[in-house]
């Protein structure tokens, strides 16, 4: 099926959603998404940051759609035309879910772990406000503890509910989901179980926000302080692939984590103990550098190119000041019958 893209044709095969489609292309007419994932079944559907615009249904059907769909859902037809960075419609409807998203979210993105790698900062930037309209009292939860390696900040949560899809496929019982309704609705009830499984810290991974952190690297340090290495091992943990990416400060592992791609999404699960009981570099085989966004705050810590050195003349300035200030001035050659500008001084 051809479908089209912000002007960008592409061929797709049967049941491709426009959000896959719009990721073959690539670049910027792929939507934002929060709660889909490509690893996890049934996820999708839920934060509605992924509204796009069809202005024509197909060829045998070319009447436009009248009303946003969520790419992430809503199959490819052959024919079909799609606007997503391109439609005003779309660029109003983000910006509406964005401050929908962060009218519970606190701001404090200065303390959580989650800064630097957040989805929700990223979808704040291109599409936030710099003030809200919002002036009733901001839901908040009591602290809940789920273990000794995971740390629930309730507050955060979008309930995008890829944790709870997380323990339902990769763990071997689901203990926990969406409790309540509406305003109230939050991820509980027997949550503290959910993390006896060897594969519970993906939990940790595919949540888009700060609601879930590692308490082993819980305030250790930002992201754009530690250097991203791909680094594998011999894991005989059923079902875990080795591969992780382990963030390092000088010769220190600091935390590890499996690897994502550019959408952010797991590429493969890893299982608890390479994640949170082997930091000793001893323990993996480093391949190298890991390669992220170029936009990315981790890129300040770029050590992949090559620097050209800074000098700086600090200490000349301070003792010396600047050139122009330094010149000789003759007292006896200053003509005391004109003013600076020149012009003559009337006696």
């Amino acid at each position: 099926m051809k479908v089209s893209i912000d002007g960008h044709e592409i061929e797709v095969e049967a049941g491709t959603t426009i959000l896959q489609a719009a990721r073959m292309i690539g670049g910027d007419v792929v939507p934002p998404a929060m709660c889909y994932y490509s690893k996890l079944k049934g996820s999708g559907g839920k934060c509605r940051c992924c509204l796009v615009e069809v202005t024509k249904g197909s060829d045998a059907n070319p009447t436009p759609m009248p009303k946003l769909v969520a790419s992430c859902v809503t199959g490819c037809m052959d024919g079909m035309e799609v606007k997503s960075k391109s439609s005003d419609r779309v660029t109003e409807a983000r910006k509406a879910v964005t401050e929908f998203l962060l009218i519970n979210h606190p701001l404090d993105c200065p303390v959580c772990d989650q800064a630097g790698e957040c989805d929700l900062q990223n979808l704040s930037f291109e599409h936030g406000h710099a003030n809200t309209r919002f002036i009733e009292e901001k839901r908040t939860f009591e602290p809940e503890n789920i273990g000794d390696k995971i740390q629930l900040h309730m507050n955060r949560c979008i309930l995008c509910q890829r944790c709870v899809q997380v323990a339902e496929q990769l763990t071997d019982y689901r203990v926990h989901g969406v409790l309540n309704r509406g305003d109230h609705a939050q991820i509980s009830t027997m949550v503290s179980a959910a993390i006896e499984n060897e594969f519970s810290g993906n939990m940790i991974d595919v949540c888009p926000v700060g609601a879930l952190t590692d308490k082993t690297f819980r305030f250790k340090s930002r992201v754009w302080f530690n250097k991203p290495f791909n680094a594998h091992r011999e894991c005989t943990t059923p079902g875990c692939c080795g591969k992780v990416t382990v963030w390092m400060f000088g010769n220190e592992i600091q935390r590890v984590t499996a690897r994502k791609d550019e959408y952010h999404e797991v590429e493969d699960f890893i299982c608890n103990t390479c994640r949170y009981d082997k930091k000793e570099v001893s323990d993996w085989t480093i391949e190298g550098p890991r390669k992220f966004e170029k936009d990315s705050v981790i890129n300040v810590n770029n050590y992949s190119r090559k620097l050209e050195k800074v000098i700086i003349n600090t200490e000349r300035g301070i003792l010396m000041g600047r050139d122009e200030d330094r010149k000789k001035i003759s007292m006896a050659a200053i003509d005391y019958n004109k003013k600076i500008d020149g012009t003559e001084v009337k006696q």
